[in-house]
Parts: structure tokens; C-alpha cells; sequence
């Protein structure tokens, strides 16, 4: 890991990119360099370097397992799992849940998958119990007014029952009452968001399985296995990240107001 900047590094800048010419025998771990340079134009800017080889992990968590490493109360966690050291999920996913969770090495990557301002879309394959109509369907669409408000509008489709693991207890079967099977994509991350949802609109969830983070699915992973992004994907989604926290900073500049001029001190008058 750089833990600083390297004395053979090249510095070059300007008002949108700050590049580093490495020796590339001198980087070995992919990191995040936040440093303060000094433009020609005396503007004091931060940047943000990702350093090519910060790393993903995508795993397919099980039933009953917490989305954390350690447990005082010795429950399942990843580190059944997740042998690797200094990763970290990246977001969470419900004990009762089952299905990907994502795992970096890298803070500033773990801040922008996870945080919801990002609006990263996460697609879950939700079992509910009952048929939902159309009319139901579209309430998921438009939104859902829940206690803590009214979610954003969410892709929902109906699917086919999919071809997937059996659940380890299973879920609770009513003879008299069917289930039915939806395709849900939300970009917020609200607590038990998808099963409030689809309890609003009188549909209670039975099976939660996260199918799919931003451009990643759990594709043929089993639970507990897990595998990891190609290098040149983890490239392509840190430069997205990138691009959107530049604009948002561009954004913040041109709407700030100007500074006040101060007011004058009003003295006393000496007799």
C-alpha cells in the first residue's frame, strides 16, 4: 500500500485531472491518495486518486448470516466466508436476506456503493405471499408512502419462479393462499425497505434474495461462494464514481453565495 507520495512521482495538473507517472515495480496495492495541490491558479483543491488495483468481492450470502465479520453473540458472519483480509461489505444486507453483497478494500470505493446518494440500483428477487394486481404493481412504481415517507419510484415486474437453491429452514407455505415471485429495483437503502414495500401494499415477503448491485448479478455464485470483479471493471465503475463526486463538487461551487462584506464596528463615541 502507497502510504505516501512517492519520491519518483511525477505531478502533473490541472483544474480536472491530476495524473501520477509511477514506477510501476513501486506500486503493489491499489489505494486511495487523498492529497491538497496547489494550482497556478492558487486555488487549494482536493483530489482523489484510486490507485488501478483496489479490489471487489461479490458473495452470495446465505440465509441467517450477519453482514458483518465478528459477533459477540457468536452467529454466523462473513468471515465463514471471506478469508481475504481487509475487505469490507460495502452496504448491508438484512440477516433474513439472502443473496450479493459486495465487498471492497478500498473506503472511498466501500462510500460510493454504498452510500445512497449515489442512488447505485440494487434488483431483488422478492417472494411475496398472496397475487399482487396490477393496480398493486404499479403502487411499488410510484412509490410507496411508508413511516419514515414516501420511497422513490422502484422498477417492478412480475417473474417466473426462479431456478435457484432451496432455502435452509424454508419458508412458511398456506395451502389456500399462493405465492408469486417479483423482480424489484430499488436506488435507496432504507432499513427492510423491500419488505416494507411489499407489506404497504398488503403483499408480506416471504424470500428476499438481492439478485444484483449496480452492473453486477449473482450469476451461477451458490451460497457462500463468492468471486471477484475483473480488474478493468473495478476500474470503470471507480472512474464513474470519480465523475460523479467531481460534479457534485462543481455543482457545490457555482451555489454558494458569495461571502458577505462585514459590517463596520460601531465604537463607542470618547467625550
Amino acid at each position: 500500500m502507497v502510504s505516501r507520495i512517492p519520491d519518483d512521482a511525477k505531478l502533473t495538473g490541472t483544474h480536472s485531472s491530476v495524473v501520477f507517472s509511477l514506477h510501476p515495480q513501486r506500486v503493489s496495492v491499489l489505494t486511495t491518495i487523498v492529497f491538497r495541490a496547489a494550482i497556478p491558479d492558487n486555488d487549494n483543491i482536493f483530489f482523489l486518486l484510486q490507485a488501478l488495483m483496489s479490489r471487489i468481492l461479490l458473495l452470495n450470502k446465505p440465509y441467517d448470516v450477519l453482514c458483518q465479520f465478528t459477533d459477540p453473540q457468536e452467529r454466523p458472519t462473513l468471515a465463514e466466508f471471506i478469508q481475504e483480509k481487509g475487505f469490507y461489505p460495502a452496504g448491508r444486507l438484512d440477516r433474513d436476506s439472502e443473496g450479493m453483497v459486495l465487498l471492497t478494500d478500498d473506503g472511498a470505493l466501500q462510500h460510493c456503493i454504498a452510500h445512497p446518494k449515489h442512488k447505485l440500483p440494487k434488483t431483488y428477487w422478492v417472494q411475496v405471499e398472496g397475487e399482487p394486481d396490477e393496480m398493486a404493481m404499479q403502487q411499488l412504481r410510484d412509490g410507496v408512502t411508508l413511516k419514515d415517507g414516501p420511497t422513490l419510484p422502484a422498477k417492478a415486474e412480475r417473474m417466473a419462479e426462479p431456478e435457484i437453491w432451496p432455502r435452509n429452514p424454508p419458508i412458511r407455505y398456506r395451502a389456500n393462499i399462493p405465492t408469486n415471485w417479483l423482480a424489484l429495483t430499488i436506488t435507496e437503502g432504507r432499513n427492510r425497505q423491500v419488505r416494507r414495500m411489499t407489506a404497504a401494499i398488503g403483499y408480506p415477503t416471504l424470500r428476499l434474495i438481492r439478485h444484483a448491485i449496480g452492473p453486477w448479478q449473482l450469476e451461477d455464485l451458490q451460497p457462500g461462494e463468492w468471486r471477484e470483479v475483473p480488474a478493468k471493471e473495478v476500474k470503470a465503475f471507480t472512474e464513474s464514481c470519480h465523475r460523479y463526486s467531481s460534479r457534485r463538487i462543481k455543482q457545490g461551487k457555482q451555489g454558494k453565495r458569495p461571502a458577505a462584506s462585514p459590517r463596520p464596528r460601531l465604537g463607542r463615541t470618547k467625550k
